[in-house]
């Protein structure tokens, strides 16, 4: 059994991680997503969010169409405001695509980081974190620590708190606190 490096399994982590924040599609969000979504918590004795996502998802109705609502409300068109919206200059400049906007866009390209036609803002979180997902997959550590520092921990906080205090289903609660895990303890040791 050959075992990944461990900028793999962070690679891995942080794609999980992006797909995640991603609008709900049947195409990933399938019962093989779940059970990951499972092992990871699992490897983090987190076994009250386990309980929570499980007792959640087992209710009766449509779990996909009810994570669409969800997402949209949060992070795309809620009433009267966005509840989160998932862009960094949101919170840092306090405007949609502002000055760090440009910074994020700016070391993406410093490091060989292009966006597709048509993408999302650059610093909108599933970017982030695929980048994060890049710069792992290279190894390329003092990257990945100047990114953290300098463009996802500014803002990822103030985010983090409004997802867990307007989240009505428990899915984001749990992945923001997976993002935030992973990226502290990026910081703090590295790959």
């Amino acid at each position: 059994m050959t075992v990944e490096p461990l900028s793999a399994q962070v690679a891995t982590l942080y794609r999980f991680c992006a797909l995640s924040m991603q609008f709900p599609e049947p195409g990933w969000f399938t019962e093989e997503y779940r059970n990951s979504l499972y092992l990871i918590l699992e490897s983090l004795e987190a076994d009250r969010e386990i309980e929570k996502l499980k007792q959640a998802f087992s209710k009766p109705g449509d779990i996909l169409e009810e994570l669409q609502i969800e997402h949209t409300r949060l992070f795309i068109n809620g009433v009267p405001h966005v509840a989160a919206p998932p862009y960094g200059s949101v919170y840092i400049d306090k405007s949609l695509q502002g000055v760090h906007t440009e910074k994020t866009l700016q070391f993406y390209r410093e490091h060989g980081y292009q966006l597709k036609a048509n993408s999302d803002l650059p610093d909108h979180i599933c970017h982030q974190l695929e980048f994060l997902s890049l710069l792992a997959g290279q190894s390329d550590g003092p990257a990945e620590t100047e990114f953290i520092n300098k463009l996802f921990l500014p803002w990822f906080p103030h985010f983090k708190k409004r997802v867990e205090e307007e989240a009505q289903h428990p899915f984001y609660s749990v992945i923001v606190q997976l993002i935030d895990f992973f990226t502290m303890e990026e910081n703090e040791h590295g790959i």
